[in-house]
């Protein structure tokens, strides 16, 4: 098949060769040897020509000698024309939403290698037909080698193992732990290490070392790994929620403009590798001097986000190791000048591959085999703020995204972005020697530039530092909050006040609570910053001043609307509104001195953080990059542990680079060689000798093979630690034989919640009068009356709040009994994703006791009209709750079967009532429902008893606790002694989207 040999596109005909190079704008059409090549290779004899089959296609061509390239090149490449004359394709995905994919793009060609053709080039793949475990003797052997290579345990602790008795019966093919270490080496390899010596311009007191892997080689190892089949995305789209294609929805990157955009400056049928890259400086220990790695890791992503950042996927590659210099230079500010050059260098040492892919293309293997037209562009680099300061050649108090300098980081706009061009421009225009650091430092003063000559991405195509610097959550946002938002609210409210605050907030099971405040926490990281976000607008509420509450609630809804997963083009406008309103009253912070130094204590009259900055890039980047969540250095930072501290753990505490590499070249071939060997035995039963020559179905056959490799790969590259769906046990127990199983099933589906009790009540057989007594609900006996009138001969689904009590206080009951639980858990569906399970909560609904002197009583959102559904409806056609008893009437004593009162579980529910807020429903201040509890005319709570399966969420309902906190409240008897609440949206990201 006729093939372009410059960038090793296929043609049917010779013919179409001659066209596409003939593209006035074509890369192609350049006049140089190539044709001369072209014009030999017809002209040679047949024994002599050149072959351009797909295994030589594999490996591009040497590239032409650079030359300048426009950073923004016109999106009518060679094929551009063609392209915007076909319609994309049009289709409706799972949710129902209108998928718009681009059109002829990723096309894919024969002649690739599976995981497994890979696996066996291997040099040792003869011995392992006949021994498939070598070089270990069988899969106990394996098993063992395996476990002990990838525990962690030095050689002192394994030769120590390997010496016991024990272990000296076992049949194993190595008895000490350089042997094994030595099998290990015989172990089919990933991307191998390389190392080498970087030459600086000034010197250093040791030489530059650097340890990285070839960037490409990486890349293909993530295109191509089974376990990413079904998880990867090759082709940009568009979502829209209706086929009015009105409102846009962003998820993945390639849901992206930016997506589509790079896919019409790249040929035809080719696809995009989005690269992502990711760098931080860690600790390696605290001890031996605080030894500090700086590691490069790098990604894909077409790889789904959901997948790409849990940590157990492996789906971040150590690619380098930066080498961490001391320059020598009399002024100290040169050195860091000197070590921003270094890095750039480095990277362009490690990254030029992907940059002459990026040029040329390259052609892969997917998961599945099939031979893809790749371009290596890059998307993201996830970063700090500092470095990326460092990346985009700026100095401090400058934005890396934007021409805002630190005077105007207080502006209630974003400011124009900082191009690739205009820097390289500016770089272009200091007329100074760049080997005097001094000099040519002072001359990158005008422009606010750090110092670098050579950024890394001035010849990578389509690099744009104001698009691949990605806006970055951890550091950004919640770093921001707690370095900036807390400390308003301390000088706000005081820190004794906020502290006790703190302390009585309601309990919710499964999240931090604080007892003793916040202001004196140490070593405070993102996940306690993100809790402490759940509760602090009902903290301040009442006790600030209203325009502060404002602005620190406006910033609380503009981080969760920023960290959906999925983004429509109407959460996006809420995200921009949401900034603007903090900017609208952000003067009150300074006016009530709020804004001071951390040292001097003094009041800032200024708004110079740059946080604040990029935050107004938020909104643009979701359109260019997608959901902003999977731009978050929470999973590259907790890889961190996985590639160099548990590594480093294992070293003897010298030359810290090379055992590291070591250690992760050994943990690799362990995790490949286990899933080939559990991809092969998956894969061979199907082909044993029985079966030649039968007549099976092919689509059934593929498709279960399919499926079995799945559970294959999600054994060993799925995380061990598996989070209960009752969703999955529900529908198990619902299929389960009617004798097999207790009723009422303990787990069950309701709605879009799964409800799950424990198998055994926490109280059993107790009569209804002490149960009524116990728990302090004098109307319980006259409720379960009201409950059966209305329940009457036919079961119903819903019931709601009644008005007069109806059955007197002695009413007769056809039970006697109650089997009784304190809590009961419920679990959801992820709000923007239904195929992912969402947290569980836990609603207790705990008696009076020694320790709880009022119980523990928790609040439900409990659906009261079933022509609406939570969460998509909200609050509308449901009610708050606060549910004080959960129980199951008891048959007598001698009966048998389930009757119409004991075949469903119940619950006590008390009303909270919604406090109208003038012409909203909200607080102008916090945006928070005002809530009381609803009374009857008597003066006691109203309170019904209702089906269990009508709750639908968890809800945490908090005291407002007014100008000053009643010192008298604590956590267990807040709820009690307070007459009105907040329905605090803030507690969980899921309930927040639903209700707002």
């Amino acid at each position: 098949m006729p093939v372009c040999p410059k960038c090793l596109k296929y043609f049917r005909t010779a013919r179409g060769v001659t066209f596409h190079q003939a593209q006035p704008r074509a890369v192609c059409n350049v006049r140089d040897d190539w044709d001369t090549e072209l014009v030999s290779a017809a002209a040679a004899p047949a024994n002599e020509r050149v072959n351009h089959e797909v295994d030589d296609a594999l490996l591009p061509p040497s590239p032409p000698e650079f030359q300048p390239m426009d950073l923004d090149p016109d999106p009518a490449w060679e094929g551009g024309e063609n392209q915007h004359s076909i319609s994309p394709s049009i289709s409706i995905d799972s949710l129902g939403r209108v998928l718009v994919t681009f059109p002829r793009a990723s096309e894919i060609f024969e002649g690739g290698e599976t995981f497994l053709t890979r696996f066996e080039l291997d040099p040792y793949s003869v011995c392992r037909r006949l021994v498939p475990f070598y070089p270990f003797a069988n899969l106990d052997d394996w098993r063992v080698a395996n476990f002990l290579l990838t525990s962690g345990l030095s050689m002192r602790a394994l030769d120590e193992f390997l010496s016991l008795e024990a272990t000296k019966n076992m049949p194993l093919s190595f008895w000490t732990a350089k042997d094994l270490r030595a099998r290990a080496e015989l172990l089919p390899s990933g991307p191998r290490w390389k190392f080498q010596i970087v030459p600086t311009t000034h010197p250093t007191r040791e030489p530059v070392q650097l340890y990285f892997r070839d960037a490409l080689d990486c890349v293909e190892a993530l295109f191509n790994h089974p376990f990413f089949a079904d998880k990867m995305d090759f082709t940009p789209f568009r979502l829209f929620t209706t086929a009015e294609r009105l409102v846009r929805v962003f998820t993945e990157w390639m849901s992206s403009d930016g997506a589509w955009d790079m896919q019409h400056k790249i040929p035809e049928g080719a696809t995009i590798c989005g690269i992502i890259l990711s760098s931080d400086k860690t600790n390696i220990t605290n001890m031996c001097s605080g030894k500090v790695a700086h590691p490069l890791l790098i990604s894909l992503a077409n790889i789904k986000m959901k997948v790409r950042n849990k940590g157990c996927s492996h789906a971040f590659l150590l690619l380098a190791l930066m080498p961490i210099p001391q320059f020598i230079h009399p002024v100290r500010r040169m050195c860091g000048v000197l070590e921003e050059r270094l890095f750039h260098q480095c990277l362009d040492i490690v990254l030029e591959p992907l940059k002459q892919a990026a040029r040329l293309g390259r052609m892969m293997s997917d998961p599945v085999g099939n031979l893809r037209y790749c371009f290596t562009h890059l998307v993201s680099y996830i970063v700090d703020t500092p470095e990326a300061r460092m990346l985009a050649c700026v100095r401090g108090n400058t934005s890396p995204v934007t021409t805002a300098m630190y005077k105007d980081f207080g502006d209630p706009h974003r400011h124009p972005s900082r191009t690739a061009a205009a820097t390289l421009a500016q770089l272009a225009s200091i007329e100074c020697d760049v080997l005097d650091v001094d000099q040519y430092f002072a001359a990158c003063e005008r422009f606010r530039l750090n110092g670098v000559s050579h950024p890394f991405w001035r010849d990578w195509p389509l690099a744009e530092p104001s698009e691949f610097l990605t806006p970055e959550s951890l550091h950004e946002w919640h770093r921001q909050f707690w370095d900036h938002d807390v400390r308003w609210c301390k000088h706000a409210l005081g820190a004794t006040e906020l502290d006790f605050r703190f302390s009585i907030i309601p309990r919710i099971t499964g999240i931090a609570h604080f007892p003793n405040g916040i202001t004196k926490l140490k070593q405070v990281g993102g996940r306690a910053q993100r809790d402490i976000q759940r509760y602090i607008v009902v903290v301040i509420a009442g006790a600030a001043d209203a325009d502060v509450v404002i602005a620190i609630r406006a910033l609380m809804e503009f981080r969760y609307y920023s960290q959906a997963t999925t983004i429509t083009s109407i959460t996006r406008d809420k995200i921009r509104a949401s900034l603007q309103e903090f900017h609208d009253h952000k003067d009150a912070i300074i006016q009530n001195g709020h804004r001071r130094g951390e040292k001097t204590k003094q009041v800032l009259r200024h708004w110079h953080i740059p946080k604040l900055e990029l935050m107004q890039s938020i909104a643009p980047s979701i359109e260019r990059v997608g959901s902003i969540l999977q731009w978050s250095a929470d999973t590259t930072e907790h890889a961190h542990i996985e590639v160099i501290k548990d590594p480093a753990s294992t070293t003897n505490n010298h030359s810290y680079d090379t055992q590291i590499c070591r250690s992760l070249d050994r943990s690799e071939k362990c995790r490949l060689f286990d899933t080939a060997l559990a991809l092969r035995g998956s894969t061979s039963e199907p082909t044993s000798m029985q079966q030649l020559g039968r007549e099976t179905n092919d689509s059934d056959s593929e498709s279960s093979e399919r499926d079995k490799d799945r559970s294959v790969l999600d054994g060993i590259w799925t995380s061990k630690r598996k989070t209960t769906s009752f969703f999955d046990v529900a529908a198990w127990l619902s299929v389960s034989p009617p004798d097999s199983v207790p009723r009422p099933l303990r787990t069950f589906i309701a709605g879009s919640t799964a409800i799950h009790l424990n198998y055994d009540p926490s109280l059993k057989r107790v009569p209804i009068d002490i149960v009524a007594e116990r728990f302090k609900l004098p109307d319980l006996r006259g409720a379960l009356g009201d409950y059966l009138n209305r329940e009457g001969n036919v079961t119903q689904n819903f019931h709601t709040f009644g008005g007069q009590r109806r059955s007197p206080p002695d009413v007769h009951l056809p039970f006697k009994e109650l089997h009784v639980w304190y809590k009961v858990r419920l679990q959801q569906k992820a709000y923007h994703d239904p195929s992912d399970i969402a947290s569980t909560f836990t609603v207790h609904a705990h008696p009076p006791d020694r320790l709880l002197k009022y119980g523990r009583y928790d609040a439900a959102i409990m659906n009261v009209d079933d022509q609406w559904q939570w969460p998509s409806s909200g609050l509308q056609g449901h009610a708050i709750v606060h549910v004080r008893l959960i129980m199951c009437p008891v048959l007598p004593r001698g009966s048998s079967g389930v009757n119409r009162f004991s075949d469903r579980f119940l619950i006590y529910a008390q009303r909270f009532d919604i406090v109208p807020q003038g012409n909203s429903s909200v607080e102008r201040t916090t945006g928070l429902h005002v809530l009381k509890k609803a009374m009857r005319a008597s003066g006691s709570e109203l309170g019904e008893v209702f089906p269990l399966d009508q709750l639908r969420s968890y809800a945490h309902v908090v005291p407002r606790f007014g100008r000053k906190a009643d010192n008298r409240l604590t956590s267990t008897n807040c709820i009690h002694s307070s007459p009105s609440f907040f329905l605090n949206k803030y507690f969980e990201k899921d309930f927040f989207y639903a209700i707002s």
